[in-house]
Formats: C-alpha cells, structure tokens, sequence
C-alpha cells in the first residue's frame, strides 16, 4: 500500500486531482460551519435532541451543517431528488429520451434541465425548512426571514452541486457522491467520542461495542465483497476474414456485476423518503402531522418504502446503463455467441434474465445492511439505526474513487492497490 501510495504522488495529474478534491472537502466543511441569518444553535440543539433517525441521517449526511444551522444545511438533496425526478422523465417524455441518446450535448442539456428543477426544489424545501424551524426558535420567524433564509439555502445547495460538479470535472471520482462520502467521514470523530464517552458513564458495556465493530468490519467486508462480485457470461467469437487477415475464434466473457447500481438506489431511496418527511415535520396542520408520524424513520410505511424503493431504483438505473437487446446485437454483428444461446433475440432475453436475478440478489443486500442496524438498535442501548446507510454509502463510494485511482495508476504502469 506504501509503494502504492507512492506511485500515486509520482503521477503529476493524480497528485493534482487528489489534492483539488481535498480543496473542495476543506471548502465544504468550512461551509458547514456559516450561519444562517438569524439562527439560534442553542435553540437547534434542543429540538434536535427530542429527535429520531430522520434527523440524525440528515445531520449525517449533511456533515453536522444541520445542527449548526449552516448555509449548507440543505447539502445535495434537492438535486438528488431533482436527478430522479429528470431521469424519470427522461424515459416518460420521447423528446427527452431522444436528447439523452444524442451523446455529450444531449447530456448537457439534461444536465441543465436538472439544474433548474435543483433550484426550484431547493427553494421549496428551503422555505419549509425556514419556517418549520423559526416555529421551533431556531431561526427568526416573519416572511421576510423566511425568504431570506430560503435564498440563502438555495445558493448554498447551487454552490455545493457546483462543487461536486468541478470534483467530477478536476478532480477525482464521482462528485456529489463524495461530498456526501466527505460529510459523512467528517462525522466519525464526533461519533467516536460519544461512544466513548457512552462507556465511560456506563450506558454501554464494552461487550456492546465490540458487538458494533464486529458488526461494522462484518458489514465491509460484505459490501466489498458484493460490490466486487461478477456473473461472467462466456462468449464465443466465430472466426472471419478481412482481406489477408483473420479476426475472431477467441472466448471472452461479460463481467456483469452482482451490484451494478453501487450505493445509487440507497441514496437516491433515502433522499426521495426525507424529501415529503422534512416538509410535514415542518408543518403544524394535522395532515402534516398524520403525514409524519406515518413516514418516521422506522415505522412500517418508511420500511415498506424504503425497501421498495431501493429496488426500484436498482432496476432502473442499471438498466438506465445496460441495454441486454443492444448489447446481443452488437455481439451477433461482430460473429460473437453466449454458448448453448442462438444469437439476436434469445441472447437478449437470456441476458436480460440473468441480470434480472443480479439486480434482485444485490438490491437484497443492500436492503439486508440497511435494515440490519435499524432492528438491532431496538435491542441495544444506543442508536444505530442509520449506521448501515452511512456506512454502505461510505464503502461504495470510496471503492468507486480507489477503482478510478486503480485506473490512472494502471494507465501509467504503476501497481495499483486492488490486486
């Protein structure tokens, strides 16, 4: 891992991507700690320590910029619901669709588009958020606060979506994953302390903590494991001539992952479900309490939903990337065969059974990890109910960013850290 490392600040452009990502995470977490005008942490504190999961993953998610009542505190949600929302769309509307077939302009279009939904959604739940919580004095109430403060929330989502954009550009892996992955981490220590301090008065035996890091290495190594894991298809290429030469009579294989989607269904799910819970915990009207109590984090409805979603969203955006009809006829173009499958049609079906299953067995795990910690906290004396969707998200993001370090050190001939 030492020469690993090495190598890696021998190569003049990943030294400089590293290091401009590590800018952006300094920049994002000196913004979490910029107040809102008018806000009361005191006040913020109380309301938060009356509270359940809901708020705890969005104080995780955020980076702590929820307590501290930052210009951060709406972080990436509003343009990851505005990125579900223009996908689905993309597949509803022809037009659409038709723009994200027409390769980097078309995308850029698309991208636009999520843009401006980022904006209007973000102001929606910035407005709501404003005045749910000048109800509990944490901010100054009236509508000019509340316009104020929603402004304010909405350039501090716009600036994270542009930060997470210039990582994806300059810097080093996916970018908004890893601004929420950097929010996350950025809460370890907090959390370290505070399970000390939970042994030291007592609250919990040491036989508990041993329990959850067991449970914590169990769950990497399972995420890596399934991350990592491959159905490979056999493919046969019939032998061909062109002019003098021959191509073809080799055997290759398809590697189709177990988890296609990464941690995407997880966190597309967990945003889509915090979206309707934050605007009704904000509002004192009795269908928005209803709403709330009916949408908690770890009633029957959320769990009902978050599983559903986790594999509807594992569907989808695997399929957004593998297309198994397009794929069958590129392979009977080039004189390629799965064996025992006649090409075209039935190599599209057969693969599209195959994936299928993929998609079915890795959405099960993902939902296995998430709720694990969510039953257990019932029987333990501390909460960890949202520990499996930190941590989930943690490991497949950082594996995601070691693959594309994995890459540029390959590239260049260098040893790598995946062996």
């Amino acid at each position: 891992m030492l020469k690993s490392l090495r190598n890696i600040w021998r190569i003049e452009e990943l030294r400089k991507r590293i290091l401009f990502t590590l800018a952006i995470f300094l920049v994002i977490r000196l913004g979490n700690f910029i107040p809102l005008p008018g806000a009361n942490r005191a006040a913020m504190t109380d309301f938060l320590a009356g509270q359940g999961g809901l708020f705890g993953l969005l104080d995780v998610i955020s980076g702590g910029a929820l307590a501290n009542l930052s210009i951060f505190t709406l972080t990436i949600g509003p343009y990851i619901t505005a990125s579900i929302i223009v996908s689905l769309l993309t597949v509803i509307i022809p037009s659409w669709e038709a723009l994200s077939k027409e390769g980097g302009e078309g995308r850029k279009k698309i991208n636009e588009y999520t843009r401006y939904a980022t904006v209007v959604l973000a102001f929606i739940q910035g407005y709501a958020t404003s005045a749910g919580l000048a109800s509990q004095g944490a901010l100054a109430s009236g509508q000019v606060n509340y316009l104020l403060s929603a402004l304010t929330l909405t350039a501090g989502t716009i600036m994270i979506m542009w930060l997470g954009e210039l990582i994806t550009e300059k810097g080093i892996g996916n970018g908004i994953s890893l601004v929420i992955f950097a929010n996350i981490v950025s809460t370890l220590p907090a959390t370290m302390l505070g399970l000390g301090a939970y042994v030291t008065e007592g609250t919990v035996n040491i036989f508990t903590v041993i329990l959850i890091g067991g449970l914590v290495l169990t769950t990497v190594a399972g995420v890596v494991w399934v991350q990592e894991g491959q159905r490979r298809i056999p493919v046969q290429y019939a032998k061909r001539v062109v002019g003098r030469k021959m191509y073809g009579g080799q055997t290759t294989h398809i590697p189709l992952r177990v988890n296609q989607a990464g941690v995407i269904p997880v966190i597309f799910a967990s945003s889509l479900l915090l979206f309707p819970q934050v605007i009704a915990q904000f509002t004192n009207r009795a269908w928005a309490q209803s709403l709330a109590a009916a949408f908690k984090f770890g009633s029957p409805l959320h769990v009902t939903l978050y599983i559903g979603l986790i594999i509807v969203f594992g569907y989808f955006y695997t399929f957004m990337q593998f297309n198994p009809k397009e794929l069958a006829e590129n392979m009977q173009k080039y004189g390629g065969a799965i064996p025992g499958v006649r090409p075209g049609r039935q190599t599209a079906d057969f693969l599209m059974r195959v994936v299928n299953r993929l998609i079915l067995a890795g959405s099960g795990f993902l939902i296995l990890i998430v709720l694990l910690p969510l039953l257990l906290s019932r029987f333990i004396a501390i909460d960890i109910s949202i520990g499996g969707t930190a941590l989930l998200i943690v490991v497949g993001v950082a594996l995601e960013t070691m693959k594309q370090v994995e890459g540029h050190l390959v590239m260049r001939h260098y040893s790598g850290f995946m062996k």
